[in-house]
């Protein structure tokens, strides 16, 4: 397996299991992550929050755990990675205001590589202006969002358990979408994971 070089993009509030699972994953099945979030360095760490579905109107939240980030945002130069990850949470409604989180995940776009976002992350897309003419998965919130930026939502499943590709971009509703959202992503990223 040729191992990729795969960039994430994360904030304070980050979904804990959305940031957490994917990081580890993604390392142990041999490949390099860098996560970054603006104005931190390798070493800093962003807090979590965990996003739960307990039969309420929305999501639930609770405190999660502290994240290390792995890398300088400061340093990040997108064309020396092969694919991209947005987790969900609360982080993407403001990082997705910083002007150098838009550039790169524009390159990412503009390069066809894959990107992965889950649940909120997909506002980071939005922002970016990289969802037109795409299918997306998100959390119900999101929807206007998608369908204002001329992509296309499709509604999750009652166990929000799906994601769905559209070209170099896989997406899903939230965590509980993490084995499909993960496989499809590893399909686009081409690993092959050996029994």
């Amino acid at each position: 397996m040729a191992v990729k070089k795969i960039l994430m993009l994360v904030g304070d509030y980050v979904e804990d299991y959305e940031v957490m699972v994917p990081f580890q994953m993604l390392l142990m099945v041999g490949h390099e992550v860098h996560a970054v979030c603006p104005d931190k360095k390798a070493g800093d760490h962003v807090r979590t929050a965990v996003h739960d579905f307990e039969g309420d109107q929305t999501y639930s939240e609770k405190p999660g755990h502290n994240f290390t980030l792995n890398a300088d945002f400061a340093a990040v130069d997108p064309a020396a990675y092969d694919a991209l990850v947005i987790p969900g949470g609360r982080a993407p409604e403001y990082i997705r205001l910083n002007p150098r989180v838009i550039e790169i995940v524009k390159h990412f776009a503009g390069a066809k590589k894959p990107i992965a976002a889950v649940c909120h992350g997909q506002q980071v897309l939005v922002a970016a202006d990289v969802v037109a003419g795409c299918q997306c998965m998100a959390y119900p919130a999101v929807q206007p969002d998608i369908e204002r930026a001329g992509g296309t939502y499709v509604g999750p499943n009652a166990t929000f358990t799906n994601a769905v590709v559209s070209g170099n971009l896989v997406t899903g509703p939230a965590w509980p979408a993490h084995p499909e959202w993960i496989r499809k992503f590893l399909g686009l990223l081409g690993t092959k994971i050996e029994p």
